[in-house]
């Protein structure tokens, strides 16, 4: 790969919101993005590194090879729902996407991180500190930040597959131009 194209791509590290998780690849958020990418800002390339199942420790366990590989300018960083899920430590989730973070941005990527919310059957401290994580470490870091990548269709149950979790094809779209929101000004010229 050139420093060109290095200099140019975005990286999705993500779970299996991003990875299109029982709908076409074609079809998900990621490559609506991509496709828009490639209209509007034909420089980018966007690659898709989302693994259904992952956790913030997984991704972290498998970033530093990702980073390697692809060499993203950007990175968007759409993991800790699983966390959330699962009812892992919030500080953690932090900890991990924190490391992940700095391992991007001593590479020189600027990073969008792409925040969750849980149903409230978690109880409220912990849903709350769940959702206070990513403006957090947005905050912290000097990140962008898409606060909710469901805005807008989390209440509608038809926008959501049979499981509840994962929204249908119709979402998608939506799902897409919340991260494009907060991605298209680190893509303008410098």
């Amino acid at each position: 790969m050139s420093v060109a194209a290095a200099e140019r791509s975005i990286l999705v590290y993500g779970d299996s919101l991003s990875a299109a998780y029982g709908i076409a690849q074609a079809r998900g958020w990621v490559a609506l993005l991509a496709q828009r990418i490639a209209r509007e800002r034909p420089q980018y390339s966007v690659e898709n590194a989302s693994v259904s199942g992952e956790t913030s420790a997984g991704g972290l366990a498998r970033f530093p090879k990702a980073l390697a590989a692809r060499k993203p300018s950007v990175l968007v960083l759409e993991l800790g729902a699983n966390d959330g899920l699962r009812g892992l430590p919030v500080a953690q989730m932090k900890a991990n996407l924190g490391a992940i973070i700095e391992q991007a941005e001593r590479a020189g990527a600027r990073i969008v991180i792409v925040g969750m919310r849980l149903p409230p059957n978690y109880g409220p401290q912990y849903t709350r500190a769940f959702e206070a994580a990513f403006g957090e470490l947005a905050k912290r870091y000097g990140t962008a930040l898409v606060p909710f990548l469901m805005e807008g269709f989390a209440q509608d149950r038809a926008m959501f597959q049979p499981d509840g979790i994962h929204p249908t094809e119709a979402a998608q779209p939506l799902m897409a131009e919340q991260v494009w929101r907060a991605l298209e000004p680190l893509l303008r010229p410098r």
